[in-house]
């Protein structure tokens, strides 16, 4: 009997794990079919366009990470604030995001901005697209402070269960970038349409009218999330002084650190990844962009389902429910490899369909399509630590995700792509097969992790109240 009600209390979670996951997913399937569409759009330009975009996109990474992390902070406190009740907590936390998102915008758009012409030489772009690759780059980064106040103040909406908004604030940015990528990216062209003539006006800048259309688009999502941050009836800064509050950041800060020296490494080693594979050359270089993006689509219910479970595991620890929290890890992790199984058999089938969505190149939808189906294999397994990551972030532990992802991407990664690429001078199938050895690394280190009773820091409490 008792069984039966612990069974029937952890599906009436469902609902309020699909009221959080679902804005997420479609948020983020909204930035994959702008992300698909500007790849297709620079792809129709050219191998080398689709080179010169993609070559500094890890540094993108880097950057953007390391601001994320902060939102993490952010996200483990507030909360626990909230599910425990406590709004002045929360309130006096959103002045703290406040001074952190013009900190980073400010110190990430002078760093960027400065590095632009040195990047793409670092990453070891052909000399030939390295000009071109820069002056997209700098004008990416024009917009960071918008960008900072994007990452940050959308997730602490998330953090609260509020997941609609940053979703429609992601729809309408990416809608912006899309009509703007057609006027910028290309020439005045005319279209004829059951009999009828249509002009459609274009600057014809190329990669600069990619670039310029992601700026903008960044700058619009910056200025929508702060209006709907200013605008919330529980985390408004509106009226808060912006003074540093440390008993406020120093709980935040102990689980952003963490985080951000994790993500920190972790994009360094994207970086050094994706250098390594722009040694291999042009195919090699547009087939990784390329199958870096087509994958990203295959990854939205995963991180989808890791908002739910942050936002949640967070709430419980915040209410004390240890009962909840366990009940919100089977069911969710049961819910995301289902996902994660249907998402990597789609990829698996369609992978040369959906290289030949961007490019037209033989060579680069051939390879793409090998890497493709091999990282699908691995997806329902890289979907369990995805989660287990998610539960622990919602609770504050940032420590044991870091040493995990460190020691996977820079033990087994970049060895082993370092090894086979540049020393035994294999293909980019090797590389691929060294992240794909990472992703199983993560998987073995968090299910240990989970199946120990003290992945639940609830467990401990109880644990020394008994003592």
């Amino acid at each position: 009997m008792e069984k039966a009600k612990v069974s029937k209390y952890k599906w009436s979670l469902l609902p309020a794990i699909l009221t959080l996951a679902w804005p997420t997913m479609m948020e983020q399937l909204m930035q994959t079919a702008v992300q698909y569409i500007d790849t297709a759009m620079v792809g129709s330009i050219g191998t080398h366009a689709t080179a010169a975009v993609g070559a500094t996109s890890t540094v993108s990474w880097l950057i953007g990470s390391t601001v994320s992390a902060i939102g993490v902070g952010f996200l483990s406190f507030l909360a626990q604030a909230y599910g425990a009740g406590d709004r002045d907590a929360a309130t006096r936390a959103s002045s703290q995001a406040v001074i952190a998102v013009l900190a980073s915008g400010i110190f990430f758009t002078v760093v960027a901005l400065s590095l632009s012409g040195l990047v793409p030489v670092w990453m070891q772009v052909d000399p030939e697209i390295q000009d071109i690759s820069s002056k997209y780059f700098f004008i990416i980064y024009t917009p960071m402070l918008a960008r900072a106040a994007t990452i940050i103040f959308g997730t602490m909406l998330r953090a609260v269960g509020d997941t609609k908004t940053p979703m429609r604030v992601g729809i309408i940015v990416n809608l912006v970038n899309i009509v703007l990528n057609f006027l910028m990216i290309y020439e005045t062209r005319s279209y004829v349409i059951g009999g009828l003539s249509i002009t459609i006006p274009g600057f014809g800048w190329g990669i600069i009218g990619a670039g310029t259309a992601s700026a903008i688009s960044f700058a619009v999502g910056g200025i929508l999330t702060t209006i709907a941050i200013w605008k919330h009836p529980v985390i408004s800064p509106s009226g808060q002084k912006l003074k540093l509050d440390m008993e406020i950041l120093r709980p935040c800060m102990k689980v952003a650190f963490p985080n951000a020296l994790q993500r920190f490494g972790t994009s360094l080693g994207f970086v050094a990844f994706a250098a390594m594979i722009n040694s291999l050359g042009e195919v090699s270089t547009a087939a990784h962009t390329i199958a870096n993006t087509v994958e990203s689509a295959f990854y939205i219910p995963g991180y989808g389902m890791q908002t739910a479970a942050a936002t949640l595991a967070g709430n419980a620890m915040g209410a004390g429910d240890k009962q909840r929290m366990e009940d919100i890890a089977r069911l969710i992790l049961f819910i995301e490899v289902l996902l994660m199984i249907a998402s990597g058999g789609l990829l698996f089938a369609f992978a040369p369909a959906m290289m030949g969505m961007f490019s037209s190149n033989p060579e680069v939808i051939a390879l793409g399509a090998v890497v493709l189906r091999m990282v699908a294999v691995s997806e329902p397994f890289y979907g369990v630590s995805i989660i287990i990551e998610g539960m622990m972030l919602g609770v504050g532990n940032t420590v044991t995700p870091f040493i995990y992802n460190i020691l996977g991407m820079w033990g087994i990664r970049i060895v082993g792509t370092f090894i086979t690429t540049q020393l035994m001078s294999m293909s980019l199938v090797a590389a691929w097969a060294c992240m794909i050895m990472h992703n199983l690394f993560l998987f073995i280190v968090y299910a240990i992790h989970y199946m120990k009773v003290t992945w639940n820091p609830l467990n401990k409490k109880k644990s020394t109240a008994k003592a």
